[in-house]
């Protein structure tokens, strides 16, 4: 049998170096510290950083968005064009959630295409979009602006575990992504459940039809991910996600120096130096502390998760909402129904915003005793198709019983949704200091208006958010002329 140089393992065809997206930046605090890390704990890293050679990094999109506005009291555009200076050799790399952006619905296309557009312009190299759904209809818009803008486009496959999901429905997923005009292809395994034997044949499959570059993103909290990552890396994957050390594992990625060490002297050798690498984790240690209020831990390892297919982010949910109810004591029982609700629905990938919904009616179901007695409004936009097209068949009977005889639509949910950008602008003119401005609040109205009135404040002595209450109210007020 061949061997690897100098390293005494078995060669497993020709060198090819696989590349290392780490995302300790966006997923790795989003998954351990709820989002909470500030800009300034990722500048004093960056010149480190830059010097490694990641094949990109994750630093935006998802929940930092509005975390950012709504905790940090940040300006998530700020960040992006601060992280943008400081990182000068290597790709910066977002989320986004197709037609939802990095919000929780659906927004109209000219808020996609402006979105998009400042998203490259501030500083997006590389911009992975999904949909919840597998919907491709909605992440036509973002694909087709993106490409425009000179992004690269990585068209993702979200990764889940149904009777109607088989690898047969992610390589036509993948087919349609590539007509569309993709320039890779990922597969999004939001909750851990790729085992190794699924990730080797999915991967060898795709790289057998596929020329497009692969990249696989997984999460640890079935503690699967890393074994799957080796499997998908023998298999022709190219690009895989990990997360630096100090912010890995639990339900976040698998950790970036162990992938490396594991791949070094092979012939997928990703070539990062891991002296460099765990410097970074150091910093990343002492960050953490920092943020220990918010941290969820990151060692052990849930095999509920396969039984259930719940994101981590979702179990802290369910622990908030149910304690709010003095309810926590059913916390067994919302598990166990929210496989039911999921089948009920189509079964949708547990990833946002289908995770919400479910997860939501699943709640509902158990604390009101009877099974769709109340009903979320998401889950009746759901089955009117305002999310889009749900994976499989809805039950009949639920979606009778919650939207009776109203039929669903067939169109692509966003050509039902007029305009927003200048009836939005009307709204929020006086705050508005660039044109990202007014996107954020369209994104979030309430949340980003009070950060938008309380940046003003700062810097002018003006109570805006008192101002404009007593403008609305008919009522003498210092508004600003």
């Amino acid at each position: 049998m061949a061997t690897a140089p100098e390293s005494g393992r078995p060669a497993a065809g020709p060198a090819r170096r696989v590349g290392i997206t780490d995302t300790v930046l966006r997923d790795g605090h989003q998954s351990l510290l709820a989002t909470r890390m500030m800009t300034e704990d990722m500048l004093h890293v960056a010149e480190l950083m830059d010097r490694v050679g990641y094949h990109s990094l994750e630093v935006w999109g998802g929940a930092t968005f509005d975390t950012c506005l709504r905790f940090l009291g940040e300006c998530p555009w700020e960040r992006l064009r601060a992280l943008r200076r400081a990182f000068k050799k290597t790709r910066l790399q977002m989320l986004l959630r197709g037609q939802n952006l990095v919000g929780y619905r659906h927004y109209p296309d000219d808020v996609v295409e402006e979105f998009v557009k400042r998203a490259v312009a501030n500083g997006i190299d590389v911009m992975r979009i999904f949909d919840a759904l597998n919907d491709v209809r909605n992440m036509a818009r973002a694909m087709e602006v993106a490409r425009r803008e000179g992004a690269h486009v990585q068209a993702t496959v979200c990764y889940t575990i149904s009777p109607i999901h088989d690898v047969e429905h992610y390589l036509q997923t993948a087919r349609t992504l590539v007509e569309m005009g993709a320039d890779s292809i990922c597969i999004k395994d939001m909750a851990g459940l790729l085992s190794p034997v699924v990730a080797e044949e999915l991967v060898r499959r795709l790289k057998a039809e596929i020329s497009l570059p692969l990249q696989i993103h997984s999460h640890y909290t079935s503690g699967m991910a890393g074994m799957a990552y080796l499997k998908a890396i023998e298999a022709g994957a190219d690009v895989v996600d990990t997360a630096t050390s100090a912010l890995a594992l639990g339900t976040s990625q698998p950790a970036t120096e162990t992938i490396v060490a594991a791949l070094s002297g092979t012939p997928y050798d990703t070539g990062l130096d891991l002296g460099l690498l765990s410097q970074i984790a150091e910093h990343f240690q002492a960050v953490r502390r920092k943020y220990a209020e918010f941290d969820v831990g990151s060692g052990g390892v849930d095999v509920n998760v396969l039984t259930y297919q719940i994101p981590g982010g979702m179990i802290s949910n369910f622990y908030s909402q149910l304690s709010q109810q003095n309810a926590l004591h059913r916390l067994k029982d919302v598990l166990a129904e929210v496989p039911r609700v999921r089948a009920d629905l189509g079964y949708p990938p547990l990833v946002t915003p289908s995770s919400q919904i479910v997860g939501t009616q699943a709640v509902l179901n158990v604390l009101s005793g009877r099974r769709y007695g109340m009903v979320a409004n998401e889950v009746k936009d759901y089955l009117r198709g305002l999310y889009g097209r749900p994976p499989g068949q809805v039950s009949e009977e639920v979606r009778r019983a919650v939207i009776g005889d109203e039929e669903p639509i067939s169109v692509r949910p966003a050509d039902r949704l007029a305009p927003m950008l200048e009836a939005s602008r009307r709204e929020v003119a006086p705050y508005l200091e660039k044109e990202e401005d007014l996107l954020s609040y369209c994104l979030f109205p309430p949340v980003a208006a009070r950060f938008l009135q309380e940046r003003l404040a700062a810097r002018t002595g003006v109570d805006y958010a008192m101002a404009e209450e007593a403008r609305r109210e008919g009522r003498p007020g210092s508004y600003p002329a």
